[in-house]
């Protein structure tokens, strides 16, 4: 498959190499790229390792635990992704509202560009709306160029905040992240269907007590979760112009509120003829699960997402049930009390109150 077309049943994001096809490398880039992957393996052979829930490994990196794929995106954004001021950053741990999320930005940003009967999301992903920068960053050689993308130029991450650039998370600097959290009681349980239709066939599966069990010792891609919430949440109440922090339980609670509050946050709030007209109203329900889920595209097979060389991953495969409190159908009461206990010591003092858990 030509890098070009990495998003199946795109319609907005094209990735364009900075320079040309891999087949057209020349020697030195050959050996710059061989001479990256061998420092690459190198740093993830010095790691802790533990048991990952999609590939056999994950690995300790600066207190995260995540893939050598997120690993070599980390040092490939570091050293060659450059801001803008205007770009906006959808941040979340994994499961925890980003397909929702970047339906919502995108519809809000791009909502004098389209018409409800043309729109993108109606014949791609959420995903394909705009670049999963985690790994997109290196499906061309030797960086996926960016800058034809329009501005505000939108970007979906689940990396952790420290473990990303200066560049991008410096109040200094004027770009903005969005960043939505929801109970780690219903985070794991989604994130474990998720993962284990992920998982190679190849390899055992995970059992959801192993996953549990995984979880609560932080061990899963992206995690630990607590420290991952804490690194955006922190970052919000130091910046909250630069940081908007979310909830998924609010989202759900009232749902045009919160696409109020982030359409401003981003630049783009509703004028008050906007607001006669419904627009809001629209936006909601043009990105709900029932919407989302029933479209063809994300259902039956009908598109899926290039992450990366050996990751697609089927449209259908975001939408399982979107919903708050489904943790109680698979959490024993012992399990609740130990999440929450968890959470409660993991967030004490912080401010953050997450779930059912009461500081």
């Amino acid at each position: 498959m030509a890098t070009s077309t990495y998003l199946l049943h795109n319609a907005c994001y094209n990735p364009k190499p900075i320079n040309g096809h891999n087949q057209n490398q020349t020697k030195q880039q050959e050996e710059e790229q061989e001479a990256f992957n061998q420092n690459l393996e190198t740093i993830v052979a010095t790691l802790p390792k533990n048991k990952g829930w999609r590939g056999l490994h994950i690995y300790n990196y600066k207190g995260f635990w995540v893939s050598p794929e997120v690993i070599k995106g980390i040092l490939l954004i570091s050293d060659h992704f450059r801001p803008q001021p205007t770009d906006i950053f959808l941040a979340a741990f994994m499961k925890c509202g980003t397909t929702w999320l970047k339906a919502l930005m995108f519809a809000t940003v791009n909502r004098h560009r389209y018409t409800s009967s043309d729109h993108p999301i109606l014949r791609s992903g959420p995903h394909s709306l705009f670049p999963f920068l985690d790994t997109h960053i290196f499906l061309d050689y030797p960086v996926t160029n960016f800058d034809h993308l329009p501005a505000p130029r939108l970007f979906a991450t689940h990396i952790a905040h420290s473990l990303l650039p200066v560049a991008m998370t410096s109040p200094e600097t004027a770009c903005r992240f969005v960043y939505v959290c929801r109970d780690p009681k219903d985070a794991i349980v989604s994130k474990w269907h998720f993962m284990r239709k992920l998982r190679s066939k190849e390899l055992p599966p995970v059992s959801f007590d192993e996953a549990f069990e995984l979880f609560c010792n932080g061990v899963s891609e992206y995690g630990p979760f607590w420290e991952h919430v804490l690194g955006y949440w922190k970052a919000s109440q130091e910046s909250p112009e630069k940081v908007l922090f979310l909830k998924y339980e609010d989202m759900k609670r009232d749902p045009a509120a919160e696409v109020r509050k982030l359409a401003a946050f981003m630049g783009r709030g509703f004028t008050a003829e906007e607001e006669r007209g419904g627009v809001v109203d629209e936006i909601v329900k043009m990105c709900s699960f029932e919407s989302l889920s029933n479209l063809e595209v994300n259902k039956g097979g009908g598109g899926g997402q290039k992450f990366t060389a050996k990751v697609v991953v089927e449209n259908r495969e975001f939408f399982r049930k979107g919903k708050v409190g489904d943790w109680e159908n698979y959490l024993t009461e012992e399990m609740k009390d130990r999440i929450d206990a968890i959470t409660g010591e993991k967030l004490k003092d912080s401010g953050l109150v997450l779930g059912a858990t009461k500081l």
